[in-house]
């Protein structure tokens, strides 16, 4: 096995490069990690995310916003009170949202995840 470090980045097609990183440092609060030719690549914390423009690509269908399960998407946890204000935001700049995605075992696992991690804690 290869012993990896971390990923370095992930790499989104956009289709204005100006829109993208307006939107996310702006709204997301990405900050720039550096402007090459033909992308610019934006970072939080430990996450780069590269944003290559792709004017001709179409935008994507509701299908993917409606049933983000099985199809290629970026996610991020918030708390609540943060979604609420995401939500504001995104309707403020007309970004298509849809929700709530019903993640079926994902979420309880991750809820089981996060009990057996604080029962350890207060062993």
């Amino acid at each position: 096995m290869i012993p990896l470090e971390r990923v370095d980045h992930l790499s989104l097609y956009v289709r204005s490069m100006e829109r993208a990183e307006a939107f996310y440092r702006e709204v997301l609060g990405f900050q720039l990690h550096r402007r090459l030719p033909h992308q610019v690549l934006v970072q939080i914390g430990e996450v780069v995310i590269a944003l290559m423009e792709d004017a001709a690509r179409a935008p994507a269908s509701a299908d993917v916003i409606e049933s983000p399960l099985g199809q290629a998407h970026v996610a991020f946890l918030v708390s609540d009170a943060a979604l609420e204000e995401a939500l504001d935001a995104f309707r403020a700049r007309g970004v298509p949202t849809h929700g709530p995605v019903d993640w079926g075992d994902h979420a309880r696992a991750r809820a089981r995840s996060r009990s057996r991690a604080e029962r350890s804690r207060s062993r």
